[in-house]
């Protein structure tokens, strides 16, 4: 399944067995649904709403607003209309209890966190998931209040049991236990748990999270220890088979997962569980994946279940992503692997370049460090970072890298790159040959401005039908998420050259293409609503990613100034599409 790149940066990605929903930080979302899985296409379902967060059950789909409203849907939710979104939180008794800060989905049965830090449960009761006895309460039509002072709740899209956690760090289950994977211990062996219980023997270390499948569960503990990254481990219990122990038996309590993959000097980023596989994300770049494999649900390239963790073969890093950034989402079986930074990765043209500089392949530039190591740089943005009265500053630059360490180089780049003072004592080894007044948005015009002087040195070209631009790719990368993916692609065309096929006129290129080294708009540029109109065409076309403030932003305000008398307000509900919110139901469409 492919989402289509003018979509919005994705938040999240929630699946189970029926639905997966992709919400974007625009706060929109998108659902398919695939009620029968002979299907080749699922329906498509656009929802529209101010969106938090969203999770997927078996059975249902929840939305968290910002506002703190939760919007859910599904048969054991909604029975007289199970496609349809109710809002579930304003169901709740107690008005002042309404502002929902989490939620989390089960098998059938949705749990909500409210501001006040009580947990309430609704849908089905059939293993008493819900904390009350299943005999005299099949199904909660209503959000029903399970425990007061929670400070999260876990559970999972395939599971019939929950775990509440205490602002004490004292840990409660309930629900089905036929596996043992409410890690009671030995002594506890009754299938069904239809009051919330208090986990005992819990490792020590403070719980950061717990996600459980259908029949095993995983803790994620951080040890109790005063270092800056402290040591993150896993612990789990459950039916043997998917739970990562290597032992042939179910596990009764919660036993930590042993594997020479977790390094002493690694530590865990993120995990997911599905229905009966989990996968694992470490700081150094490693996909870990153990359990069921019949689908094909671990992505290393088979179908044979693993019972004990294994690598897997991570797509490789384009030049801005951090490994930080990357999140798992497991459903039934199938499993995302996304790119979901939490501010946009363009946001700043400094760290931008910083990033750049670090990738190889848009270096053409090297210096050598006292060990012998190579560090290297873009030629074009270096030269108009470094001090332009003297031609020499390249050569004086290698000087002061020759003696430094390769710690204490890459500090003198990023002090060049940024114009921030990281470290003072090597600052003043170099501040007489960096324009230091200078932000990288005036490095940036400058190179704009001497465009006959550097023809050669800009290695791409946009070709119009009267005339060529021509641009370092690099700063393409860094503007354009269609340029981006087009020279970091495997299978890139190698050309130096493209047709631009957008319906900007050459004044709006102009403007977009000043835009993409300043930031800014030239003042004498005289903006109409024809130019609006043709930017937010070319926002979507070259996919720009936008800073703040954005470019269409920029065009709004110059044109407010330049016209003060017309009203824009029509002019900006067009270009914004920005469609009137309703406060008591979620839009669908």
């Amino acid at each position: 399944m492919k989402i289509k790149k003018n979509e919005k940066q994705i938040k999240q990605i929630a699946t189970g067995y029926f639905g997966i929903i992709f919400l974007f930080e625009n706060g929109k979302a998108i659902e398919y649904l695939n009620e029968n899985y002979l299907k080749q296409n699922p329906e498509k379902i656009q929802i529209e709403e101010n969106i938090q967060k969203v999770t997927v059950g078996w059975g249902n789909e929840t939305i968290l607003t910002k506002e703190g409203n939760v919007f859910a849907k599904g048969k054991d939710i909604n029975p007289k209309n199970p496609k349809e979104f109710i809002n579930i939180s304003s169901l709740i008794e107690d008005k002042n209890d309404r502002i929902i800060k989490d939620i989390v989905s089960g098998v059938s049965s949705i749990y909500l966190l409210t501001s006040n830090q009580n947990a309430y449960g609704i849908g089905s009761n059939e293993y008493g998931q819900l904390g009350f006895d299943f005999k005299t309460l099949k199904k909660a039509e209503k959000p029903i209040l399970m425990m007061k002072n929670v400070s999260k709740i876990f559970s999972g899209n395939t599971s019939y049991h929950v775990f509440l956690l205490n602002s004490n760090q004292e840990l409660f289950g309930c629900g089905w236990n036929e596996q043992r994977q409410l890690g009671l211990g030995e002594s506890r062996r009754e299938q069904k748990i239809p009051k919330l219980t208090q986990i005992q023997n819990i490792p020590k270390g403070k719980i950061i999270d717990i996600q459980c499948g259908c029949e095993h569960s995983i803790m994620l503990i951080e040890e109790d220890d005063e270092k800056e990254n402290p040591k993150r481990k896993f612990y789990s219990c459950g039916i043997y088979f998917f739970n990562g122990l290597e032992k042939n038996g179910d596990t009764y309590e919660f036993t930590e997962i042993k594997s020479s993959l977790f390094e002493n000097d690694d530590n865990i980023l993120d995990f997911s569980v599905g229905c009966f596989h989990n996968l694992i994300l470490t700081s150094k770049g490693k996909l870990i994946g153990f359990g069921r494999n019949y689908y094909g649900e671990l992505g290393n390239g088979d179908i044979k279940d693993h019972r004990i963790p294994i690598q897997i073969e991570l797509p490789k890093l384009r030049f801005n992503e951090e490994i930080s950034n990357y999140h798992i989402s497991c459903g039934y079986n199938k499993s995302f692997l996304y790119y979901s930074p939490f501010l946009s990765s363009f946001s700043n043209l400094e760290e931008d370049l910083i990033k750049l500089f670090k990738r190889k392949e848009f270096c053409n530039i090297s210096f050598k460090t006292e060990n012998g190591e190579i560090i290297s740089a873009h030629k074009l943005i270096l030269k108009y970072r470094l001090n332009q009265k003297n031609q020499n500053q390249i050569e004086k630059l290698q000087e002061i890298i020759s003696k430094k360490s390769i710690k204490e180089s890459n500090q003198i780049f990023e002090m060049i790159y940024s114009n921030k003072i990281i470290n003072p004592k090597l600052y003043s080894e170099i501040k007489e040959i960096i324009n230091s007044n200078e932000k990288i948005e005036e490095t940036m015009k400058r190179i704009y401005l001497n465009e006959n002087e550097n023809e050669n040195e800009k290695d791409f070209i946009i070709e119009r039908k009267e005339k060529q631009y021509k641009f370092p790719k690099l700063i393409l990368i860094m503007r354009s998420e269609l340029y981006r993916g087009m020279f970091l692609s495997v299978t890139e065309d190698k050309s130096n050259k493209v047709k631009d096929y957008s319906e900007l006129s050459n004044k709006s290129f102009q403007i977009f293409e000043y835009w993409i080294y300043s930031n800014q708009i030239k003042d004498e540029i005289k903006i109409t609503q024809e130019i609006i109109g043709e930017i937010k065409i070319g926002i979507d076309y070259f996919q720009l990613n936008q800073t703040n403030p954005n470019l269409l932003d920029l065009l709004i305000n110059k044109f407010n100034i330049q016209n003060p008398k017309q009203n824009t307000n029509q002019i900006q509900i067009q270009i914004q599409n920005q469609n009137q919110k309703k406060k008591d139901k979620c839009l669908i469409f």
